[in-house]
């Protein structure tokens, strides 16, 4: 998984959390990330936190090991998530709170994931679409040993 700079330490850290309790064992970062461990708790411990300082030549890396790069995104050409088709190797790029993804990085992105809104407001905070896109990601490709 990686994730743009996020304005928010509450958010990774949420995000961190997440990913602990789903068995997803590696977040990527970027800026002055930084984990809140009373958030976190015990995603601290199991989830390895890697920051980098610009996310573009994290995701080349990434596709190169042969990783889909998907974004979490409302944007033209987004696949709406519920019906999407994860690929066992995904990398799940989330935005900033505020911006979102740039163009720069959408320009790399494999495919494109959209959580369908209903009401008002048009978005969710960034924690909650990663951990709503994690969730179904599982959902959709189990690890061993769980259920």
């Amino acid at each position: 998984m990686a994730c743009a700079p996020l304005r928010s330490h509450v958010n990774l850290s949420h995000i961190v959390r997440t990913c602990g309790c789903f068995g997803i064992a590696r977040v990527i970062a970027t800026g002055s990330a930084r984990l809140d461990d009373r958030i976190a708790r015990d995603g601290a411990e199991h989830v390895t936190l890697e920051v980098h300082r610009s996310l573009p030549p994290v995701l080349d890396r990434l596709h190169a090991a042969g990783y889909e790069l998907v974004g979490l995104e409302q944007a033209t050409g987004s696949e709406p998530l519920f019906s999407f088709s994860f690929l066992p190797r995904t990398a799940l790029v989330v935005g900033n709170e505020r911006t979102g993804l740039d163009d720069e990085v959408l320009a790399r992105l494999d495919r494109v994931a959209e959580i369908p809104m209903a009401g008002m407001p048009h978005s969710l905070n960034a924690a909650t679409s990663a951990a709503v896109a994690i969730y179904e990601y599982c959902r959709q490709v189990p690890r061993r040993g769980s259920p």
